[in-house]
């Protein structure tokens, strides 16, 4: 493979490389200023980061407040706080050699209120945000406030026309470039839409390329970098990507590979785990509160709630049609009508322990354990509002702090999971995200004898198409 042409990414002449901006504490100041060390771009996850103490022991992000309001203000403060914190340790490990960016979610909690927060307590030491899940409309006037470049996350040219059209051309000399992020094989949270279908995956070049004639014809975009991220393992399977004309400048993003290095931030256990994984242990589900696809690895965590959606029945409060077999749910035994085939479904889950029945936004029924719903429950009532909406406690980020619709027990929360697994060895009972490609760290030579690299071993690796 050709030796990798340097591109101008947010003030800095770098390698066509950059670091993936994973959710709480997943990618940090660490990880981010080694990968700018390195000559590529390091991006840091804006979304709840951890801070430190005079001393630099751990601040556990602990909530007080009586309310959601209260402790939604808390969270704000955490997130604002920690950011500044990962910030200050790239910008110091980084050395000036490449830009550091810092990765936020459009939807998670008081993300206008964050961004504000950290870009004003971190001036000059953040060079980019990239930024989805959602469509971030003001991130291109707050970035282009502070002189830092924006990086929109799309899966389609649609949505970045739609960008594009309401605001960011208004701010063009702050757009750094757009980041293209495959929505069937990038981990996390995905941006498919309703048109398409999860389990036909499209190729990503013709995406790509409607993309950049949108860029370049209609935008007059044509020198701003596309970032290709999601599915994204060695360059010499993307080859025909690279100086290709019709694609212009393109730097390539990766997500799980650096999960496996010294300076990932995950635990030894999350790490082991990687090096284990078979094709088809990543799943692409829609139990995320947030409404938006997600794929993670299948763990007991993720079955248990494959298995919650699968033991539900539909309801009526009286009798309708077929639903005339009244089953009665709850503690006081109130009685609610379903058919008769459901019925005896019911029956056979309580029998096997799962005896209490929760309701769902959607006239369901869902079978659990006594011991599930009291945890559903304790964690629906803990909320402390960390996305601008949240299906499974019904919080949103307004004037009545609701949805107003039905509290979801299909669901999780996002944050306890989110928290527990970054911060602890508990891989099996929490949410583990990752890409589609990440069985291949079972057979990549690289990572034989469980080698695992530092970040500058790796962008060494990346280098040469392995």
């Amino acid at each position: 493979m050709q030796p990798l042409k340097t591109l101008r990414i947010s003030g800095f002449d770098v390698l066509p490389l950059v670091e993936g901006g994973k959710g709480i504490s997943i990618s940090n100041g660490e990880s981010s200023g080694a990968w700018s060390r390195s000559g590529a771009v390091g991006t840091f996850s804006g979304v709840n980061a951890d801070s430190y103490d005079e001393n630099g022991r751990l601040i556990p992000q602990v909530y007080k407040g009586r309310t959601r309001r209260e402790r939604h203000e808390e969270l704000v403060q955490f997130a604002i706080q920690g950011g500044i914190h990962q910030a200050r340790i790239a910008h110091q490990l980084a050395g000036g050699k490449g830009p550091i960016h810092m990765n936020v979610l459009w939807e998670m909690a008081a993300s206008e209120r964050v961004l504000h927060g950290v870009l004003e307590g971190a001036r000059g030491l953040i060079h980019g945000v990239t930024c989805g899940a959602g469509m971030p409309y003001k991130i291109a006037e707050i970035c282009a406030s502070y002189g830092v470049y924006y990086y929109p996350i799309v899966s389609s040219a649609r949505a970045f026309r739609a960008l594009w059209k309401r605001a960011y051309h208004r701010f063009r000399d702050w757009l750094g470039g757009v980041v293209y992020e495959d929505p069937w094989l990038a981990g996390g949270h995905n941006g498919l839409s309703n048109s398409e279908d999860p389990l036909k995956p499209g190729p990503p070049m013709p995406r790509v390329l409607e993309l950049r004639r949108l860029m370049s014809g209609e935008c007059g975009l044509g020198d701003t970098p596309i970032f290709m991220a999601g599915g994204v393992w060695c360059l010499k399977e993307w080859t025909d990507w690279i100086d290709n004309p019709d694609l212009g400048p393109i730097a390539f993003q990766f997500g799980t590979r650096p999960l496996l290095t010294k300076e990932s931030p995950i635990s030894d256990a999350w790490k082991s785990r990687l090096l284990t994984l078979d094709e088809g242990d990543v799943h692409l589900n829609r139990y995320s509160p947030t409404g938006f696809y997600s794929s993670a690895v299948i763990n007991p965590f993720l079955t248990d709630l494959r298995q919650r959606s699968e033991r539900q029945i539909a309801f009526s409060s009286e009798r309708v049609g077929e639903h005339d077999w009244p089953l009665p749910v709850g503690a006081r035994g109130r009685l609610v009508y379903v058919t008769a085939a459901d019925r005896l479904r019911a029956e056979e889950w309580m029998r096997q322990g799962f005896d209490s029945a929760m309701r769902t936004p959607d006239s369901t029924l869902i079978f659990v354990t006594p011991a599930d719903q009291d945890q559903i429950l304790t964690d629906q009532i803990n909320c402390m509002g960390c996305l601008s909406e949240c299906r499974f406690s019904n919080w949103a980020q307004n004037d009545a702090a609701t949805t107003g619709k039905k509290a979801d027990p299909r669901s999780y929360c996002i944050q306890k999971t989110l928290q527990t697994i970054s911060h602890s060895d508990d891989i099996q009972y929490q949410l583990m995200f990752a890409g589609h490609n990440a069985f291949r760290f079972k057979t990549d030579p690289f990572y034989s004898n469980n080698f695992v690299p530092t970040v500058s071993q790796l962008v060494e690796r990346l280098q040469t198409g392995s």
